[in-house]
């Protein structure tokens, strides 16, 4: 049985997102395999990490594991009081990086916070900005949210770029733990409202379901 037909059982194997460019799908465990060859064939330099949990700094033999574990237990842990929805992202057929949308109490809060990265090869082409609008217009437009946010070190000029470009606006900062180091963490924040549309139809599928099994009906 392939996970196509396992969305009767878990309903967010049906979703897909569909950009002039990327397509987008929750991951599956078919997709661990070329998630990992994504990751491992640089999203950033060595020696500056942007991720909060340094995922990308553990050896390379412990990196499929470490992947696999990591989504089977946002599988485990999503249900309508908290979740995750993490959008494998492809390029011309090719893997390459995750758009997640994350929720705590969201029927009440109505906010999601994303997160993403993308392989090197295929940065500096507005991928980045297109996977976040993606993940910002199913977030307002189907899910309901009212607010979104985001993070980043502040040195981190092309993940803030990103956000400046679609609309958010900085709603603080503070220093964190951010790895291994001690980092200015600067927090940004976006409305349905002052989001820059792109000039593009977002295409959905398997939403109903989705909004369901979330707790949040279906429109």
């Amino acid at each position: 049985m392939g996970p196509a037909s396992l969305a009767h059982l878990w309903p967010l194997f049906g979703l897909e997102l569909r950009t002039p460019r990327l397509f987008l799908r929750v991951i599956r465990d078919e997709d661990l395999s070329p998630m990992v060859e994504a990751a491992a064939s640089g999203i950033h330099p060595p020696e500056r990490n942007p991720f909060t949990f340094p995922w990308t700094s553990v050896p390379g033999d412990q990196l499929p594991t470490n992947t696999a574990v990591h989504v089977w237990r946002t599988r485990a842990e999503t249900g309508p009081d908290q979740w995750t929805i993490p959008l494998g992202v492809w390029l011309d057929g090719a893997f390459v990086g995750v758009q997640d949308l994350r929720a705590a109490r969201f029927t009440a809060v109505r906010s999601v916070t994303t997160g993403s990265w993308l392989r090197r090869s295929a940065q500096g082409r507005g991928v980045g900005r297109e996977m976040r609008a993606a993940g910002l217009v199913y977030a307002f437009d189907y899910l309901g949210a009212t607010e979104a946010t985001s993070e980043a070190a502040s040195w981190n000029a092309a993940s803030l770029g990103v956000s400046h470009s679609l609309g958010y606006t900085e709603n603080g900062s503070r220093r964190e733990l951010w790895g291994d180091a001690v980092e200015d963490v600067t927090y940004v924040r976006i409305t349905p409202q002052a989001l820059r549309r792109p000039p593009w139809t977002l295409h959905v599928a398997g939403h109903d379901a989705v909004a369901r099994f979330l707790g949040l009906g279906a429109p």
